[in-house]
This record gives C-alpha cells, structure tokens and sequence, in this order.
C-alpha cells in the first residue's frame, strides 16, 4: 500500500480482538479469505493512522471517513485465519463522541468547527439505527494503555523487539480469549472483594461486555503501537506492567496490602511519566 507520509504519527495504544473467519457471516467471510490472502495489504497500526490523518488535513476536515474500511489485521491461530477489521468509520464516530472532553471549547472549534462535529453526530445516529449491535474489534488510548487492559495478559505473552532499519519497535501481548475472559472474571471477583466499586471495577466490567461479544476462539492483542515510537528503548524494554499488575492482584487475594500497593505504585507512576510527555507535548 503506498504511504502517504513516511512520518511516524500519533502515539495511541490498542486492544484488539482477531476472530476466526467461522465467526464472520457469509459474504463478510468471502471478503475477508479473499483480503487475507493478498500481499499488498497493510499491516501495522501506523498504515492505519496515516490513512485517517489524511482525512483530517482535507478542508473542511472530514473526522470520519465517509465509506466504511475494507481493511483489517490478519494473523494465524494454530492454522486458522483469524482478522481483525479495522471498522474506521464506527470507530470515528465513537471517538468523535468523547473527543470534546480532551480540549478547551475554542481549541476544539478550531480543530473541528461545529457544523463538522454535528453534522457526524447525526450520520453516526442514523447509521446506529441500522445497526444496533455493531461493536469495533479495536480499542484504542492515546498516550497510554490503561491499566485494567494489563488484567487480561501475563507477563510471559509479552514479545518485545528492539527496532531495526526498515522495521519498527514492537511491543504486545497476545493471548487466547478464553484466558483474557478467565483472567477478568478472576481479577474483577478479587478487586470486588478486596476494594469495593469504583472506576475499576466499572472499567473490568465494561472490557469483560466487550469481550462477550466475540467468538470464544478469538485472540486477543493488546499492543503498545504508536508508543513505541515515543518512548525510549530502555523503558520498553524493562516496562513489565503485566507483571505489576498480576501481583497487586494475587497480593490482594492474599490479604498483603503493602505489596498489592507497591505493584499497582509501580504501574502508577510508569503511566504518569508517560501521559505526561503527552502534555508537554
């Protein structure tokens, strides 16, 4: 696929779920044995962001992609195809609905006047009444991986590799949903039990619906993407913020709350220091 730009863009992390073609209904499925078995397909998470950027650039701004994406990730699973699809447009709009938050009013007007913002809002209320079920495969944060998405991986499904000339950084995690779905059911019984609700537990509760909604032999991904571009090597390399987080969890269980603080300090204050270099940014 040509670049559009050869410039490394914006830095957001990802959680993704890769499904089984068997999962996909009938003429979804052609589609995607057809598009998996192409050479020219993109293949990283920066392919992706330049495709939407270019959007952005247009005047007006154009913040949602007009035609839904065609494209996805594509990966094996003991020899089944299992694809990740992009769904740009859903995923436009849901962004664009809590984008507002992040900029002061007259920073977002600039960015995107009004007129575009609201115009986007009434086609994404339209399409919803069409596809009421519709969910993305991807989820994304800017500047950071949030902490509750660490729940679903251990630290031994950690790949890490150090960049070289023509290939990128690569740090993730990848585990079978059976695993995700049993270490989030565990992890939110133990954080019911020991803290009570809260944000926390809001947020386990609400990756744990959005994992129901797959098929059982899917994969989950949960990649450090664009921040790998941001971040030194050192700190990637030595970042074990899976392991941080199992053992607040397990000290936890066992009733150690200075260990289960130390843990989850440690993962605290490792994502600090990064969305701070996001703000100074």
């Amino acid at each position: 696929m040509p670049k559009v730009t050869s410039v490394i863009v914006p830095y957001p992390a990802y959680l993704r779920v890769y499904e089984p073609l068997a999962a996909f209904p009938r003429e979804e499925r052609a589609h995607w044995e057809r598009y998996a078995r192409r050479t020219d397909r993109p293949t990283t998470c920066q392919d992706e962001v330049r495709r939407a950027l270019t959007d952005l650039l247009a005047t007006p701004p154009a913040p949602v992609p007009v035609h839904e994406s065609g494209d996805a990730f594509v990966t094996e699973v003991d020899g089944v195809v299992c694809v990740c699809p992009w769904r740009t447009r859903l995923r436009g709009w849901q962004a664009l609905r809590d984008f507002g938050g992040d900029f002061p009013p007259i920073v977002l007007d600039a960015v995107l006047p009004p007129v575009v913002r609201e115009e986007a809002a009434r086609d994404y209320e339209h399409w919803l009444t069409r596809n009421p079920d519709a969910r993305p495969w991807i989820r994304s944060a800017t500047w950071h991986v949030p902490g509750h998405w660490f729940v679903l991986v251990a630290d031994e499904e950690r790949e890490w590799r150090a960049g070289t000339e023509g290939e990128p950084p690569v740090l993730r995690y990848r585990t079978r949903m059976v695993e995700a779905r049993r270490r989030l059911a565990r992890g939110l019984r133990t954080v019911r039990e020991s803290v009570g609700e809260g944000a926390l537990t809001e947020a386990l509760v609400g990756v744990g619906r959005w994992l129901e909604e797959f098929h059982p032999r899917s994969l989950v991904e949960l990649d450090y993407g664009g921040l790998v571009h941001a971040l030194p090597a050192d700190d990637l390399e030595g970042d074990h913020s899976a392991a941080d987080a199992a053992e607040a969890l397990e000290a936890l269980r066992e009733g150690d709350g200075e260990t289960a603080g130390e843990a989850y300090e440690r993962l605290v204050v490792r994502w600090r220091a990064v969305r701070q270099r996001g703000l100074a940014s």
